[in-house]
């Protein structure tokens, strides 16, 4: 039985990824610290092949006995907590990438990182493709995440070219589903849960900048097929199916048989005015293509949510 560890594995995309690899029969150990996880993401994980370590990867990881596979998740993930966490993102970017590489080092396991589309910043080149360089203002207030990545990015490919580990980095695209923080500040949840009270959904901008929204089970699936795969540089995982925010609250509006009206409020600063990914890689090499649609994800959201809100009452 394969034994893989996870970093950041009670957050959103981590705690899918638990259950993704368990029902692939591996053995998973979670690690998390739990400052933007939720042990509730993966309390339904009782079960033999499943470990959970409350743990702060920027220091030492220690695993008894053999690993096969690491996959580096830890990481604020949302511009309001990358914003607010400023030094934590930094920090589980550099000294977590490299604490979490070190232990690959040391197992001979896989190595695959979890960056993003970030790296691409307010990108030049539409859509975008791998070998894309990126348009990052460093100093801005989004560069401590894409920065953080980008750095974790060097970091990976240098153990890879100097010590030989072997590893994997999948470049993330906007990814929904149930699990996600109501009020972490990303798109997809902010405007369901307005939708859902029929209260002023926010439109940053003029709501013409465009988005590309996957599914997290379709990303789960093209992790997998990254991980066992021996593609070493970097891959887009993400739905290529480009709409604005505007059309996206449309859409959001009628699932939910929502009222709310829409208001306009300042496009953050840096927000990227086009994000939609060139998955011709992922398709040739993965044989992977997004399968859900985003009205069918964002139904399966929207039921999570309501259940979710009713649990708080």
């Amino acid at each position: 039985m394969p034994k893989i560890l996870i970093t950041g594995g009670a957050g959103f995309l981590g705690s899918h990824l638990c259950d993704h690899f368990l029902q692939k029969g591996f053995e998973v150990i979670c690690i998390d610290n739990l400052l933007t996880g939720d042990i509730s993401n993966i309390a339904h994980l009782h079960s033999e092949k499943f470990f959970f370590i409350k743990h702060d990867v920027t220091n030492y990881i220690y695993i008894d006995g053999p690993l096969d596979y690491i996959l580096h998740f830890a990481s604020p993930a949302s511009p309001l907590d990358y914003q607010q966490l400023p030094i934590q993102t930094l920090k589980v970017g550099s000294l977590g990438t490299h604490k979490a590489l070190g232990l690959a080092k040391e197992k001979k396991a896989v190595f695959l990182l979890a960056s993003t589309s970030e790296v691409y910043g307010d990108p030049l080149v539409h859509p975008q493709t791998e070998d894309y360089w990126g348009n990052v203002n460093p100093i801005g207030p989004r560069g401590v995440y894409d920065e953080a990545k980008r750095f974790a990015e060097a970091l990976t490919m240098a153990y890879n070219r100097y010590h030989g580990v072997d590893t994997r980095i999948v470049r993330i695209f906007n990814t929904f589903g149930p699990r996600m923080r109501i009020g972490d500040g990303r798109v997809v949840p902010t405007m369901l849960f307005q939708a859902i009270q029929n209260k002023d959904m926010t439109i940053f901008g003029d709501g013409t900048q465009t988005r590309s929204f996957c599914y997290v089970d379709d990303l789960a699936e093209g992790i997998y097929r990254l991980l066992l795969s021996d593609c070493q540089t970097p891959v887009n995982i993400g739905n290529p199916k480009e709409m604005t925010i505007l059309q996206f609250a449309e859409i959001v509006r009628k699932i939910a048989e929502s009222k709310s009206q829409l208001v306009f409020h300042p496009l953050p600063v840096d927000d990227p005015k086009v994000r939609q990914p060139d998955i011709q890689k992922a398709q040739k090499l993965l044989d992977w293509t997004p399968q859900c649609s985003l009205e069918e994800g964002l139904t399966e959201t929207l039921k999570w949510m309501k259940k979710k809100i009713s649990q708080q009452i």
